[in-house]
């Protein structure tokens, strides 16, 4: 696998090599322990690819969702297509803000700020 980390490293597109390095760490996950992954993957290549960086937002998204559900209840879809159209960054900035969130109308402002 250690040439293969080599092969991906040496991919001169920066986008290219992000998305393959994330596509290698996934399907190495399948077969390796992380600790050696990420000996050979280069970390901060994973976090910038596009196929990581859908995971992460993927996985915010259904937190904040359940977040959003678990305190306010049903919430209607206007309101959550704009949360789900929010940048990874912009949920985990949500995840906070909910915290001082009395109501559903709090969240609606705070998306206005967004934009």
């Amino acid at each position: 696998m250690a040439s293969k980390a080599e092969q991906v490293a040496t991919i001169s597109d920066r986008e290219q090599r992000q998305n393959i390095a994330g596509c290698t760490e996934i399907l190495a996950g399948l077969r390796f322990e992380k600790d050696l992954i990420r000996q050979l993957l280069r970390e901060d290549i994973m976090h910038e690819s596009v196929i990581y960086q859908d995971i992460v937002q993927k996985e915010a998204l259904k937190l904040i969702s359940r977040q959003l559900r678990r305190r306010f209840g049903d919430i209607n879809t206007a309101l959550l297509e704009r949360v789900q159209n929010l940048s990874a960054e912009q949920l985990e900035d949500v995840g906070e803000a909910l915290l001082d969130f009395s109501d559903v109308a709090d969240l609606e402002v705070w998306l206005n700020q967004q934009s």
